[in-house]
């Protein structure tokens, strides 16, 4: 298993035709026992992993959050919202079907927030991107992708698949920064400057 960085810059994905991201995480109890831990631990913590398709540099699509199947064409699908990260394997992911994206798609960024209220990256813990090649229905993973643990962001750009000629290529961006939590232009901005 490979774990893909920055500096190793774009993946080709030649041969892949379908390409699939999920995130996993922990939830952590915080700091406090008692009844608070127990609560916390419970409600677990909400992250969120959301897939951007881009026109250009203008965000068109939004898979992820209550969209499941924004193309309505199943090209760009979301596994659906896990509130709490409880559970094994990957709590959320988003598949991409390349072959039946719009002509106009250029890009998609795949993008990791703690994006409700009362959720932040500080209350997860192994935090954890998986890249699957999907191709001909199977799960086989290809590479990791792991985010710094030290942000105080509550939003990371993870990777950007990006189309090359008639090709795609995905390169990490693994870039945090602050989105304004509830508000889906300030998330589509994001993904924008990335």
């Amino acid at each position: 298993m490979i774990t893909l960085t920055k500096e190793d810059g774009p993946a080709d994905l030649d041969g892949v035709t379908h390409l699939s991201i999920g995130v996993s995480w922990d939830p952590t109890a915080g700091a406090s026992g008692g009844v608070l831990g127990k609560l916390r631990r419970k409600t677990g913590t909400d992250l969120d992993l959301i897939a951007i398709a881009m026109s250009g540099s203008d965000p068109v699509r939004l898979a992820g959050l209550d969209s499941l199947d924004p193309m309505g064409n199943g090209s760009l699908l979301h596994s659906g919202d896990n509130q709490t990260g409880h559970g094994d394997g990957d709590d959320e992911t988003v598949t991409v079907e390349f072959s039946r994206l719009p002509g106009a798609i250029t890009s998609i960024v795949f993008v990791a927030a703690a994006y409700k209220k009362g959720s932040s990256f500080q209350k997860a813990r192994n935090i954890s991107f998986k890249v699957y090649d999907a191709t001909g229905g199977s799960t086989q993973q290809v590479a990791d992708i792991w985010p710094s643990m030290l942000s105080q962001d509550n939003g990371c750009a993870v990777a950007k698949a990006v189309k090359v000629g008639n090709g795609w290529k995905l390169e990490v961006i693994n870039e945090t920064g602050k989105i304004k939590q509830g508000d889906e232009h300030a998330l589509m901005r994001f993904a924008v400057s990335k």
